[in-house]
């Protein structure tokens, strides 16, 4: 027994590099699973079906770690839902939401808007309704006086520029209530702004809603070419997509936070947050206008998320 605890002993002083006995490395141990408990789990939403945010967010992590005392984990998460509920739970220390998905979290758990980004120095995105150039609509009137013939996409259902406010704008016009209830030809959930963009394009759909800041960058990119699109509806300013943090998080680790993200200037990481300029800072007051909005649409609660 002596032996194998002296052999034990020996190859942990080899393997944790510890110059001390037993009791040393039991603390180095404890203090190493200490701080991988205290990681900083960050989720951020699938705002477009490509894999281009990978480089981008794995940058992004190694930014806030190289900024931050604390070890960060960034993580791109399937859907809206998933990054909701573990954000209500407690299982995630920050999320990327859109504005929709940022109102129901904080009206479930209180969740915290902290940062967001701007673009073009200002912290403001829209909701477009595109049309194929060769449509003979040159407005959102035009179009409703066809909407039976119209075949419709929006993006996600949760959404906030691809679902709930173009979806408030053809209510209050009358032609839409639901998937199920409207007065187009067919109306569409396509999952992603960049899918309605290149269904816009390619005429599989007769129209599309999307976000601005994304349809800019996917026109910036090649994605889809603009020449062959044309923007008929152009929602108010809505304020950008936020990171928000659970409701007890200490305000020490949102200073860091919102220190750390003010600070990123490497264009690899803002570009993939609909071409951002810069991060800032901001709070819930911004998003109260989503938050009625949502109320008003009866989407301010966990079943208005699509899994």
């Amino acid at each position: 027994m002596k032996t194998w605890g002296i052999t034990v002993a020996v190859s942990s002083l080899f393997f944790l590099g510890a110059c001390g006995g037993a009791d040393e490395e039991n603390e180095e141990g404890n203090k190493n699973s200490s701080e991988s408990e205290d990681a900083l789990e960050i989720a951020v939403i699938p705002a477009q079906s490509s894999g281009e945010m990978e480089d981008g967010l794995r940058k992004l992590e190694e930014t806030l770690n190289d900024s931050m005392d604390q070890e960060v984990a960034v993580d791109h998460y399937p859907n809206y839902n998933a990054v909701v509920e573990a954000l209500n739970y407690g299982h995630i220390d920050m999320a990327y939401l859109g504005p929709l998905t940022y109102v129901i979290a904080n009206e479930e758990s209180g969740a915290e808007a902290i940062i967001t980004q701007e673009i073009d120095g200002e912290p403001y995105y829209y909701s477009y309704i595109l049309t194929h150039k060769d449509q003979p609509w040159d407005s959102l009137d035009e179009l409703l006086g066809d909407s039976e013939e119209v075949d419709f996409a929006f993006g996600s259902i949760s959404s906030t520029s691809g679902s709930l406010i173009p979806g408030l704008e053809l209510r209050d016009r009358g032609v839409f209530e639901s998937e199920d209830e409207h007065d187009f030809a067919s109306v569409r959930y396509t999952g992603s702004h960049d899918v309605t963009a290149s269904a816009v394009e390619s005429q599989e759909v007769d129209a599309g809603a999307i976000d601005s800041a994304i349809y800019n960058e996917l026109v910036a990119d090649g994605v889809i070419d603009d020449s062959q699109l044309k923007v008929i509806w152009e929602s108010e300013q809505l304020y950008q997509y936020p990171w928000a943090v659970p409701s007890d998080m200490d305000e020490d680790t949102k200073q860091a936070l919102q220190e750390a993200f003010t600070s990123i200037e490497d264009e690899e990481i803002l570009e993939i947050f609909g071409g951002a300029s810069a991060f800032v800072e901001t709070d819930h007051s911004q998003y109260e206008s989503i938050s009625k909005a949502a109320e008003d649409f009866g989407m301010l609660n966990m079943e208005s998320i699509e899994d």
